[in-house]
């Protein structure tokens, strides 16, 4: 059993000692062997990842492991970020640096990785079964963590709306973070259907296996915070020599690879026939993201020598603006625990859609656009409105009580 579980970890192990030990040297490799090295380090933390997340699920509630994972899996951004922030209270050209980095990350998480997990999920099902399937089903406690989205979402709308993130919304976000911790928390565990490496760590007796999960967690977190900037900055470096707009690259590329482990993590539960954990490791993440990592932006402005509210210039405001709007179109279409074919085909095209009309006329043209959408799905699913919105305050039994009359409700309804 032992050789099953030793074989692939040392594999991992193995792909990641170049990356750190070219870190802890200090040495500067080429951006094409620096992309290479921390590119592979990276790749291989986020399947230690993944299998200590599953097996965690043993142990803690479903929720809980995934809300771990997706921290860790966001650690890149966070360090990214949160630099571009503390700069920009001394410098204040770096003001737009964490705004853009911040902005795409999150519409790139939604707007790609949300859209190509939930396809490939009904790919895979469609070959498994033969038929076709239209949509993405997810459990009624995934009801939760959307609230918890839905909420964040709707507040998000003051930052474009004022112009700044005020030390205020910062601590409120943070506290947002903390109480959607204790929430997932307080899940029970259940029983995961586990294969692979995940599988063997999850029949290890219970000390030995919680040892093992703590350990392989803090494994894959220190080589994802010591590989991923280093990572960020090679991939900068070789679009700077293709000749990519310096904004562009701290918008997109860097985002790229600091999201480079959620992805992948996500992606491996698709294969795996996991749709439902891959979908919800990308809610919470998009959680982490509108509570966090807002949040923390005017605290390490501030502690950077910054005022008490982080300002947005014109072009911020409308990325910002661009943001909320595609996320609301997001937690609209999932409002029903559905997560439609179209709707994936639909974000992915927007998505892909502001590339190819850049300016501020497309930017707002695009955002009226998510918001007629999501108008429309809101509509559509208007009897779940309320539900989510009041899922994140709810005690368990009212929890349950409310998703089997939600189920009763779409039943009737089909």
């Amino acid at each position: 059993m032992l050789g099953k579980l030793l074989r692939p970890l040392t594999l991992c192990v193995a792909l990641t000692v170049p990356a750190l030990v070219l870190r802890s040297s200090g040495l500067a490799p080429a951006p094409v062997v620096g992309l290479l090295l921390f590119g592979m380090a990276v790749v291989a933390a986020s399947f230690v990842l993944a299998w200590a997340a599953e097996a965690a699920q043993v142990d803690i509630s479903g929720g809980l492991a995934i809300a771990i994972l997706a921290v860790i899996a966001v650690l890149p951004e966070y360090a990214v970020d949160l630099y571009f922030a503390y700069t920009a209270g001394s410098n204040p050209d770096y003001v737009a640096y964490a705004a853009a980095n911040m902005t795409g990350s999150n519409r790139l998480l939604l707007g790609l990785g949300w859209s190509v997990v939930v396809l490939i999920t009904l790919a895979l099902a469609r070959r498994r079964s033969g038929k076709s399937v239209r949509a993405l089903v997810l459990e009624s406690g995934y009801r939760v963590e959307l609230g918890f989205l839905a909420i964040a979402s709707v507040v998000a709308f003051l930052i474009p709306l004022t112009g700044q993130i005020p030390l205020l919304l910062g601590f409120a976000l943070l506290g947002f973070f903390v109480f959607y911790l204790w929430k997932v928390s307080r899940a029970e565990a259940g029983e995961p259907h586990l294969v692979g490496p995940a599988a063997t760590i999850a029949q290890l007796p219970k000390r030995g296996r919680r040892a093992l999960v703590v350990g392989l967690f803090a494994f894959a977190a220190v080589v994802i915070v010591a590989c991923a900037e280093p990572f960020a900055h090679a991939l900068i470096a070789t679009g700077t020599q293709l000749g990519i707009d310096q904004f562009l690259l701290v918008q997109w590329l860097a985002p790229l690879a600091s999201e480079a482990p959620e992805f992948i993590v996500a992606i491996l539960f698709a294969v795996r026939g996991k749709g439902a954990d891959a979908i919800g490791t990308l809610i919470s993440s998009k959680v982490n993201q509108w509570t966090l990592l807002v949040g923390s932006l005017p605290l390490a402005y501030f502690v950077g020598g910054g005022t008490a509210a982080l300002h947005l210039d014109a072009r911020q405001v409308e990325e910002f603006l661009l943001t909320a709007t595609q996320t609301l179109l997001g937690v609209a279409a999932l409002l029903a625990l559905r997560f439609p074919r179209w709707a994936a085909w639909t974000l992915l095209g927007l998505f892909a859609a502001q590339f190819a009309l850049p300016g501020q006329t497309a930017r707002y043209v695009l955002c009226g656009v998510y918001a007629a959408l999501a108008l429309a799905a809101l509509v559509h699913n208007r009897r779940h409105i309320l539900p989510t919105l009041a899922a994140p305050f709810r005690r368990r039994a009212d929890q349950e009580e409310s998703a089997a009359e939600s189920e009763c409700a779409v039943t009737t309804n089909r």
